[in-house]
């Protein structure tokens, strides 16, 4: 792409600009400049991407936002063209990428089915033998007459994810859409996606920021980072890799000198650091893994008081899950140390940081170190097949008990 040069005005200011370059009208700059000004103005969405995809495989694709995952599936729907190389591929492939794709606004839901069917190549008897399947899975009988405008953005990917798995394409490719979807309907999408790679055989490409629905589903991953192949191999292997390049890690805060460290004349930080005890070799924070707050300071005190430390655990939208302390005694001039553990099978998977309070007779603050450390927890889970959002600040292993009573 060339930002900013053709497609942001009209259509006739697009002429006039391919027109004056070719003619070099008013162009003052020299050729140099002018082959710095586009290659300036270049932006690749993908570069040296190369990969083979076999029958069957279900591969999944991580990256940040803006990695080249969704340009990607694409240009491998064929909606978007390479600038450069090729893509071959064998059988008919069906795409769910964007909320309305392949709709016709004006169009019944009814209508769209066909519509689609017949986009994929398909004949109108094939698309009737799977109508009643493609209704009922997508749950909108009752407004499968009314035009797709009226649609809520779940209604669209319910309908758009039914015709697409059910219209028999030998490729399946989805991406991040299955996120506007309720969480039922989110597990019948991976049902489905399972079955028609396991059973019938299909190959399916998948794109989520959801690590375990990846893990369940798919037997190869793919690793894109600014629009560049990072990784392809097996898919624990190439998720556990990306985690933790992705993981916020501001696990540790040193300070040697006094007079630089953060603080006042009576609290100096000499050293924060969050220490997880990992549950395997992995080293991945999740919802499993015990944490330990270790901290240290220099206290100078002028006077003889009651110091006490208070430790809160925020979530990175500032959502207080616990504020703690310490007892409040009097402590000598020197080196003092602290820590606090948190359990594991405690928070739910997100981003947190931590804040420190140094407070003077439980009732004065002397000191406040905010968003001193931050880090990020995975989500984990087994035996399950529903990976949707899991509610609450917290997420403790609290057994629900099932007894059979007899009669």
């Amino acid at each position: 792409y060339k930002l900013g040069v053709i497609g942001t005005r009209s259509f006739k200011e697009d002429i006039q600009s391919v027109w004056k370059k070719a003619f070099k009208i008013n162009n003052t700059l020299s050729a140099e400049e002018q082959a710095n000004e586009a290659h300036k103005n270049e932006l690749w969405a993908l570069k040296d991407v190369s990969f083979e995809i076999f029958k069957g495989d279900v591969v999944g694709f991580v990256g940040k936002n803006g990695a080249g995952k969704s340009t990607l599936l694409k240009i491998l729907s064929r909606i978007t063209l390479p600038t450069s190389g090729s893509i071959k591929g064998i059988g008919r492939i069906a795409s769910l990428l964007e909320v309305g794709t392949g709709f016709h606004a004006e169009l019944t839901g009814r209508e769209n089915i066909f519509l689609n069917g017949q986009i994929l190549g398909m004949h109108k008897k094939e698309i009737m033998n799977k109508f009643d399947e493609i209704v009922a899975f997508s749950g909108i009988e009752r407004f499968l007459d009314t035009p797709v405008k009226r649609y809520s953005s779940g209604m669209y990917v319910r309908l758009a994810f039914a015709i697409a798995a059910h219209l028999d394409p030998e490729i399946l490719i989805v991406d991040e859409v299955l996120a506007v979807g309720d969480a039922e309907f989110q597990k019948k999408c991976l049902g489905k996606m399972k079955e028609v790679s396991a059973q019938q055989g299909k190959t399916v490409l998948f794109v989520s920021h959801n690590a375990q629905a990846l893990k369940n589903l798919c037997n190869k991953a793919i690793h894109l980072e600014k629009g560049r192949l990072i990784a392809i191999g097996k898919t624990q292997d190439i998720i556990t890799n990306y985690l933790k390049t992705e993981q916020n890690h501001q696990l540790e805060k040193k300070y040697t000198d006094p007079d630089e460290a953060p603080g006042n004349e009576s609290i100096r930080i000499k050293r924060l650091e969050l220490v997880p005890q990992y549950l395997d070799q992995n080293k991945i924070i999740d919802i499993r893994t015990p944490l330990t707050v270790e901290f240290e300071f220099w206290y100078l005190p002028s006077e003889i008081i009651d110091l006490g430390v208070s430790l809160t655990l925020n979530t990175v939208l500032g959502d207080c899950i616990f504020d703690v302390d310490s007892v409040a005694k009097p402590y000598k001039k020197g080196i003092v140390k602290g820590r606090c553990k948190i359990p594991g099978n405690l928070l739910n998977n997100g981003s947190y940081n931590i804040s420190l309070f140094f407070v003077k007779n439980t009732s004065a603050a002397i000191f406040e170190f905010e968003e001193c450390l931050s880090f990020d927890i995975e989500d984990f889970r087994e035996n399950t097949a529903w990976y949707g959002d899991w509610p609450g600040a917290i997420r403790p292993q609290f057994k629900v008990q099932l007894e059979q009573e007899e009669v």
